[in-house]
């Protein structure tokens, strides 16, 4: 046990290593810890009556001030309060709706992989049907019928965005069935599960916690827009403050502060979650770390 140990260690440091001399990928990486713990922290310091309509204390629309540094909206809200308890919902989407689109694209993509046959040829083919579904507009769709809450925007996501994963995932436990030491194990006696939990899978895990980043961005994105199209989970993210802004007309007012605030926060956290994913992807990636940096 103590050897293991010392092996992942070391392994922890070589990775720790090689990714900070990716400056991108520790610039989005900083970023992210920011987010990610302002949002955690936020309910020490505001709580959700700050999202009551009927709480807003200061000027309708008010541009950015002292008092509300980054403005008001419709109802006289802090904009800056609204951001940063948001993020908490886009964040929390983000990331399981990304977990979840792993989960299922690993499990389906390992299987596809590892058992040849019909088998394969079915989970690809499903995979296959689902990647011509427009992702967005099923999205909606499941979203609607479903009904708006959080846990239904996480599923909506998640079930319509796990094809690319599995295909990526059925790619590389191919590569690694190929290799002698999968006979070995096979001719040893070693099952599915053995196989697939204890060689393919440890295999894949690198690649995976690379897309899984990327991932993270996209379902980001998709629940923005859902929320602007009018899906949303009951509760305020950046993606329903820019429905607001455009609701109570933000850009024919001259309220740009309403549009640009939440549209940055999105920008900036996705472009972090790309920039990190990139820089993993390098790292773990053996072809591509001789790469610009």
């Amino acid at each position: 046990m103590s050897v293991t140990w010392t092996r992942r260690k070391r392994g922890l440091r070589r990775f720790w290593s090689d990714f900070r001399t990716h400056r991108a990928g520790v610039t989005g990486l900083a970023i992210l810890v920011v987010a990610v713990v302002l949002a955690v922290i936020a309910p020490l310091f505001i709580d959700e009556s700050v999202t009551n309509v009927v709480r807003g204390t200061g000027e309708k629309l008010a541009p950015p001030s002292l008092d509300n540094p980054l403005g008001t909206d419709e109802s006289g809200r802090s904009i800056l309060q609204l951001i940063w308890w948001g993020s908490r919902t886009s964040l929390l989407i983000g990331f399981l709706a990304a977990l979840l689109s792993m989960v299922i694209g690993t499990v389906l993509g390992i299987a596809a992989g590892h058992f040849r046959g019909w088998i394969g040829a079915v989970i690809m083919r499903v995979t296959d049907w689902f990647l011509v579904l427009p992702s967005l507009v099923t999205a909606l769709v499941l979203a609607a019928i479903l009904g708006g809450s959080t846990a239904t925007i996480i599923i909506a996501i998640g079930v319509t965005s796990w094809p690319s994963t599995a295909r990526l995932i059925r790619a590389q436990t191919l590569a690694v069935e190929a290799r002698p030491y999968i006979e070995r194990s096979q001719a040893l006696g070693g099952g599915h599960w053995h196989i697939t939990t204890r060689h393919v899978l440890p295999n894949v895990a690198p690649l995976l916690l690379a897309s899984t980043t990327l991932e993270v961005a996209s379902a980001i994105v998709t629940e923005s827009t859902l929320a602007f199209l009018g899906v949303s989970a009951n509760k305020t993210s950046w993606g329903t403050m820019l429905r607001g802004s455009y609701d109570w007309g933000a850009a024919t007012s001259g309220a740009w502060w309403y549009i640009l605030v939440p549209g940055l926060c999105i920008v900036v956290v996705v472009l972090a979650f790309t920039l990190c994913g990139r820089a993993l992807e390098t790292v773990l990636n053996p072809r591509l770390r001789g790469a610009t940096r």
